[in-house]
């Protein structure tokens, strides 16, 4: 494993999850619980961001980062998800669809790449908004409070929904962009 600065970010991303998850168990107001864990998990979601930028700025990829990297992020994800639903701010079903699809096309990804056709499945626009939609709900989950007029919780909730609806079409494109790809190989 290559000790970089980039890897270190990703590193850093899977350490904050605890953190996210277990500050709702310590003995703190609701406000100071909902502020740590949003910040914990705005700065997880920067080092998803920055620590790629850093990693083609100073070519410092690695077999080994773009292994850990999408890891870190389901992980990120999925916790947050699941902590939502635990804190009553997010439906069951939201979080399967989630979770499931990262499972699904994480597995689909695998498969694509050991017959040869990683680039079939590749990253999509639809699937960056997919991410963005996550990214900005999860922290207005966990947040929760009202910022002046705003309705954090209500836009949160609603930011949610619409990334599970993308998640479920995005899923559906990786997998029409497989399809050919596993009838030409005959599976």
């Amino acid at each position: 494993m290559p000790l970089n600065i980039p890897n270190l970010l990703t590193w850093t991303r899977i350490l904050l999850i605890p953190l996210v998850i277990g500050v709702f168990y310590a003995p703190l107001t609701v406000y100071e619980k909902n502020l740590i864990a949003t910040s914990a998990f705005v700065v997880a979601a920067l080092t998803d961001w920055f620590d790629g930028w850093l990693a083609r700025k100073l070519g410092q990829t690695s077999a080994f980062g773009a292994f850990l990297d999408p890891v870190a992020d389901k992980l990120m994800v999925a916790a947050a998800v699941v902590m939502l639903v635990e804190l009553d701010r997010a439906e069951a079903v939201v979080a399967f669809i989630i979770v499931g699809r990262e499972i699904a096309i994480s597995a689909l990804r695998e498969w694509m790449a050991q017959i040869g056709a990683a680039k079939s499945v590749a990253v999509s626009f639809v699937g960056k908004l997919k991410t963005t939609a996550q990214m900005v709900a999860i922290p207005l989950l966990l947040y929760y409070e009202p910022l002046g007029p705003v309705p954090v919780a209500q836009l949160g909730y609603w930011l949610l929904w619409l990334a599970a609806l993308l998640t479920v079409w995005s899923m559906g494109y990786y997998l029409s962009k497989a399809w050919p790809e596993i009838r030409r190989k005959g599976f």
